[in-house]
C-alpha cells in the first residue's frame, strides 16, 4: 500500500471556490481532482489535460429560450407528422 502524504498549496480564494464549483459539477472534490492531475502528469510526463464543462454558447442559449417560448405559446400551431408539416409549408 502506498504511503499517504499531505500536500499544502496556496491559491487565491476566488480561484479555489471557482474550481470547487466546477469539480462539484463533475462529481469530484478538490483532493480527487488534484490526485487525477498529478497521476496523469506522471503518466504523460507533462501537463496532461483540461477538464471542461460543455456550456452552451450565447447563440444556443438564445435558441433554447426561443424554443421554450414557442412551446409555451398556445397560438403557435404544432404538427403531428412530417407530412402534416409539409402540407402547411406548401400552403405558404
Amino acid at each position: 500500500m502506498a504511503t499517504v502524504t499531505n500536500l499544502n498549496i496556496r491559491t487565491d480564494k476566488e480561484v479555489k471556490e471557482a474550481a470547487e464549483r466546477i469539480f462539484a459539477e463533475l462529481g469530484l472534490n478538490m483532493t480527487t481532482a488534484v490526485n487525477m492531475f498529478l497521476r496523469q502528469t506522471i503518466r504523460e510526463n507533462g501537463i496532461p489535460f483540461s477538464l471542461k464543462l460543455n456550456m452552451p454558447n450565447e447563440i444556443t442559449m438564445t435558441a433554447i429560450a426561443e424554443g421554450r417560448r414557442i412551446a409555451a405559446d398556445p397560438n403557435v400551431r404544432g404538427y403531428k407528422s412530417l407530412s402534416e408539416l409539409k402540407e402547411a409549408l406548401d400552403e405558404v
